[in-house]
């Protein structure tokens, strides 16, 4: 009776333990980094999977209706009707009156040095986002997490911005990173690309811009002009990075530093300009076919920039869609705020439904043309499969956007409420695939679905293991009792689809 007592005592107290662990990490997936000790484990992927609404975006041509697209494994193979596709795959969920497009792609983020939480950033809708300052790192995610491309941290002049508005050392791991000369120029760029920069970023920025966001920090801000890279400092960058094959992106603010990246050759302005920018100027963006990011919505209180990009639109520069992710003001995912003023600044005088076609296009196919991935912000074949859907028409209203109903990155899901996940029936069918699967780990099989809290649960005494799924989050969990560690195996919906379950 002693020894019957204390096995039950332990097996409460490691229930306890799941509990815990996994209410706890439902509350650190929200505050910056997960820091719960779990370890997350990504599923197989279905060999094919289908997704019908009533309507579909490609990231290319004008929303169609009443379409589907074909997905197998990790890759787009096929655009359609659901009638068009049936034959080619059993796996097919109809998501109704919803909209599928490509997934969005943020081109101004700093997500690594504010320590953003990558999670929610993809929950929300952004499949790939380009971090244009902050400590380097080789490109990650894609594959049921964000995808995430680093230029590391900006190239600056000593005394310059960002370290003299962000304050701290110089170093491959911060914001910036200073440089005095040609040849320590050319030294660190190509130390950031050995590194796994995607592009190289330079700060040409003197201040004193009016309404300028940091000239709102509350803190002491350094005298103006602030000192800036020098001319062939700039060009020795570029020339470098160019020859290295990496895009050049460049902070600039007013007419001085847009010249001297003008001048330099430089691909990409990595936020429309705050200062005035003469029509001249702007005329030389579009026509030396430099990029410009957006960060419309961050920058608002900018007395220019609005102007400026009235200005490209009307020109038809190529501006793409950033918003500045890590910002305190702005959404970590989409922002329909920055598409909502995206559409007024770039479209002229009159809206057209093509304008609002235009603004989701760029913040997906658009914005994907410079980043070096075949297909990336498209529903096209052999395209990355990083799909999001919503309910209702987002070309009618773009705040919907910011609440995806269904997140695929690389054919994963990492958000899909058109399924009852927690149902008995789905919960006890993946179970039961699992102990056939897993047999190993998961013995003797044929164990009982209990519940208890949020949890439906099996225990299995022969491998000391328990398997739960929580209502709470629609995650899969393990645990051995060995270690005492709880695994976060993925959303329950991705092990529906490979159990062939759902």
């Amino acid at each position: 009776m002693k020894n019957r007592n204390h096995n039950l005592n332990k097996r409460n107290l490691l229930i306890s333990l799941i509990l815990w662990q996994g209410i706890n990490f439902s509350v650190f997936a929200h505050e910056g980094e997960d820091h719960s000790g779990s370890t997350t484990g990504v599923p197989g992927l279905p060999d094919c999977q289908i997704l019908a609404a009533a309507r579909l975006f490609d990231g290319i041509d004008f929303p169609q209706d009443n379409k589907a697209v074909l997905i197998e494994g990790n890759k787009i193979k096929q655009v359609g009707t659901l009638a068009e596709l049936s034959g080619q795959c059993a796996n097919q969920l109809d998501l109704g009156d919803s909209t599928i497009l490509p997934g969005f792609i943020e081109r101004h983020g700093h997500i690594t040095f504010q320590n953003v939480n990558k999670s929610i950033v993809l929950k929300n809708g952004i499949t790939t986002a380009q971090d244009v300052g902050g400590p380097l790192k080789t490109m990650e995610g894609g594959q049921g997490t964000l995808r995430l491309l680093s230029a590391g941290p900006i190239i600056q002049a000593v005394n310059g911005y960002p370290l003299n508005i962000f304050g701290g050392d110089s170093g491959f791991d911060k914001i910036g990173i200073t440089v005095s000369s040609v040849t320590e120029a050319e030294t660190v760029v190509q130390e950031l690309v050995t590194g796994g920069a995607s592009a190289i970023v330079i700060s040409l920025e003197p201040g004193g811009e009016p309404g300028r966001h940091w000239m709102t920090h509350g803190n002491p801000i350094p005298a103006t002009p602030w000192p800036m890279l020098s001319a062939e400092i700039t060009q020795a960058i570029a020339t470098k990075a160019h020859a290295l094959g990496k895009r050049v992106m460049a902070f600039v603010g007013e007419e001085t530093g847009l010249i001297r990246a003008l001048d330099a050759n430089v691909d990409e302005l990595v936020h429309m300009p705050c200062a005035e920018i003469s029509d001249e100027l702007l005329q030389r963006i579009k026509d030396d076919g430099v990029t410009v990011v957006t960060t419309l919505d961050t920058h608002s209180t900018c007395e220019h920039m609005f102007g400026n990009a009235v200005g490209l639109g009307m020109k038809g520069a190529k501006v793409v869609y950033g918003s500045e992710i890590a910002h305190d003001d702005v959404p970590w995912g989409i922002n329909g705020q920055e598409l909502h003023t995206m559409l007024h600044a770039l479209s002229g005088e009159t809206i057209d439904f093509t304008d609002v076609v235009n603004v989701i296009k760029a913040a997906t196919s658009k914005a994907a043309e410079d980043l070096g991935i075949p297909g990336l912000g498209t529903l096209t074949p052999d395209a990355p499969a990083d799909v999001i859907a919503v309910r209702g028409n987002p070309f009618e209203k773009f705040k919907i956007l910011e609440y995806p109903d269904l997140v695929l990155s690389g054919g994963r899901a990492v958000v899909n409420n058109y399924i009852n996940q927690s149902s008995e029936e789905k919960i006890n069918c993946v179970f039961n695939w699992a102990e056939g699967k897993y047999s190993g780990a998961l013995a003797p099989s044929g164990a009982t679905t209990q519940i208890s809290g949020a949890y439906s649960y099996r225990h299995y005494p022969g491998t000391k293991a328990y398997l739960g799924v929580s209502s709470a989050d629609h995650h899969l969990y393990y645990m051995n009792e060995d270690d005492g560690q709880l695994h976060d195996q993925g959303l329950l919906v991705n092990w529906l689809l490979v159990s062939e379950c759902n």
